[in-house]
């Protein structure tokens, strides 16, 4: 019995916007290329393009060979999780999609298989080829495609199927994906998040810092991928290469309130007010920034009015649901609540430095220590990380358990709260690997939400 490998791509910039996917089928025994598949498919999401792209991989395999064993690779965790029956599909527009992909081969002989980005470079840049054809008002070809055009007529031609009129590049691409695996093999493990533009904004509802702080900063990010999402692309420098994908949260501070711009003391003991017209804006814009990485797959927020309206926003944008976890909320502040740090300066001087010098001591009233709020979160992180292994999720939550996340993530001490800004709307992101470790991207930045 023949058996091929079906690996598959799709992309959308915009999620929803142009969108294109591509799929290439090999000859698992000797990587031979044996087809290739590519289309525009108009204004659609990533992961509609992605199934697309599996459901012409299959049928590619399938015309080549129906009673053939089909390996399907994507890096689609979304796409992967949901044929394998571990993930439920919701969203209307997959449920049809994986149905058909079911009907194309038994489902006893197809297998699917998560793998890195840097490992499915063939299919991704077919995607984007029939990405930029649509663009030009044109369809993907063989005969256009970009390795087709760019190769030496000098290479040899290996044996294909009549009429593929790229296969005379298929060795020279098979030779280059065996490098690109032995590259991924050395490779590296990634923390995704949103990227961001740079540009400080004013930090609103933000704790005292101490006197000398220094800011954390974000390293270097990479642009986005032509097919408009943000791939892993950072290493996670304490994990072996054999940990599997992280469970990655990606850190949404809530956009401003009409408490943050006064830059009060605003917890889960106050009054609990609701976005600003300013805070709905910039979860719009964070909205279509997250959109557009269309690496998010599940939304959690905190049980408080500003963390639910701002997921509400994002999910809506990305067709989500939003689950709700008690313990991302913020700390409570008790009498503090309110107030600016000036006027608790004024009113508790004794409470407020014993509060700044001990993690243990508590805001006047009886609010919750820092100790006491980084025991919740470890919880809470433990619970989530549990649920989401493998996958991206996106906590939408408040400073100070943002900044308690990456202080456990970084190993830093409790003074480490006081020496970290974060903006409203910022973006951070914590990867969390099998073996306990974690890496830290800091974004920290709301240039992307202004006009």
């Amino acid at each position: 019995m023949r058996e091929f490998i079906v690996e598959a791509d799709g992309g959308s910039r915009g999620n929803p916007g142009p969108a294109g996917y591509g799929a290439v089928v090999s000859d698992a025994a000797t990587g031979e290329t044996l087809a290739e598949a590519a289309e525009y498919i108009g204004i659609a999401t990533n992961n509609v393009a992605e199934y697309r792209g599996l459901l012409a991989g299959l049928r590619a395999a399938h015309a080549l060979d129906p009673d053939a064993r089909v390996h399907v690779r994507m890096d689609s965790k979304l796409v992967i999780e949901q044929m394998s029956g571990r993930w439920k599909i919701k969203h209307p527009d997959m449920k049809p999609l994986a149905a058909e992909a079911n009907r194309v081969l038994a489902p006893g002989q197809v297998t699917y298989e998560w793998i890195p980005r840097e490992r499915n470079k063939h299919a991704d840049r077919l995607a984007n080829e029939a990405m930029d054809a649509g663009a030009r008002g044109e369809q993907w070809s063989a005969s256009t495609s970009r390795a087709a055009l760019d190769t030496p007529p000098a290479l040899p031609e290996p044996s294909g199927p009549p009429g593929d009129a790229a296969a005379g590049a298929a060795k020279a691409r098979a030779a280059l994906a065996k490098a690109d695996a032995a590259t991924a093999a050395a490779g590296t493990r990634a923390a995704a998040a949103a990227p961001v533009p740079r540009e400080a904004a004013p930090p609103g509802e933000q704790r005292p810092t101490a006197p000398g702080e220094q800011r954390l900063t974000a390293p270097g990010e990479q642009p986005p991928s032509g097919s408009g999402e943000q791939r892993p692309s950072t290493p996670g420098w304490s994990a072996a290469p054999d940990l599997g994908a992280p469970a990655t949260f990606v850190l949404l501070r809530h956009g401003e309130t009409p408490l943050t711009p006064q830059k009060r003391f605003s917890g889960s003991g106050g009054t609990n007010p609701s976005l600003s017209d300013a805070g709905r804006e910039q979860a719009q814009r964070v909205a279509a920034a997250l959109a557009q990485r269309g690496t998010i797959q599940a939304i959690v927020a905190s049980p408080l009015a500003r963390t639910r309206e701002t997921a509400g926003i994002v999910a809506a944008r990305l067709g989500l649901d939003v689950a709700i976890e008690e313990g991302l909320r913020e700390t409570d502040f008790g009498a503090w609540e309110g107030l600016t740090f000036g006027e608790v300066r004024e009113r508790y001087p004794d409470d407020l430095n014993a509060w700044l010098a001990d993690p243990e001591a508590h805001p006047t009233g009886g609010g919750e220590s820092f100790a006491e709020t980084a025991t919740r979160i470890e919880a809470t992180r433990e619970k989530l990380v549990a649920a989401h292994a493998g996958r991206t999720v996106l906590l939408v939550t408040h400073v100070t358990p943002i900044k308690t996340l990456v202080r456990l993530a970084l190993g830093a001490p409790d003074q480490a709260l006081f020496r970290m800004e974060l903006s409203a709307a910022s973006l951070s992101a914590v990867a969390y690997y099998a073996d306990g470790n974690a890496s830290v991207r800091l974004f920290n930045d709301t240039s992307h939400l202004r006009p």
